[in-house]
């Protein structure tokens, strides 16, 4: 299996080895559009891996803060209480850049970047450029295709 990311579509499509699309969900990419230096708040382009999966077993809308869950479930209570937070909910698969010099190694490492595929509250847009760099997705999608991929999983991410 392969996943492809369009930044200018703001799409994420599941393929199998053959290249048969399986799979095609909206996401939000990054606001400040596509770039690999760290800091940038850019999503990085090129091949990457699914290094990490994390969250298996957690509940729809649960909190993430560092790759760990909170115990929090978000709400939008809580989202009013908390406004500027970037939300990570539901799932994390991790992302790690297999080009050294692009988007692995030194100052533009995606996995040092921390860029994930990751969840977002229901009322936040999808199909439209808003993250911070990371690809934020349906957290209904999300379970859907983190129970699909395994880590290893290549991932290009193209403008």
């Amino acid at each position: 299996m392969k996943i492809s990311i369009y930044l200018k579509t703001q799409q994420l499509k599941l393929q199998d080895e053959d290249g048969c699309v399986l799979r095609c969900y909206p996401v939000s990419t990054a606001l400040k559009g596509a770039g690999e230096l760290s800091g940038s708040y850019c999503t990085p382009r090129g091949l990457h891996i699914i290094r990490a999966k994390i969250g298996a077993g957690c509940p729809e809308n649960a909190v993430f803060v560092r790759r760990r869950p909170t115990g929090e479930i978000y709400s939008e209570a809580l989202g009013a209480q908390f406004p500027q937070r970037d939300w990570i909910l539901t799932r994390i698969l991790w992302l790690s850049g297999c080009e050294a010099g692009f988007n692995r190694l030194g100052s533009c490492d995606t996995m040092h970047r921390y860029i994930y595929i990751h969840g977002t509250p229901d009322s936040e847009p999808v199909g439209e450029a808003r993250s911070h760099g990371c690809i934020r997705m349906r957290n209904a999608d999300l379970i859907e295709l983190y129970d699909l991929v395994p880590a290893g999983t290549p991932v290009e991410i193209v403008e």
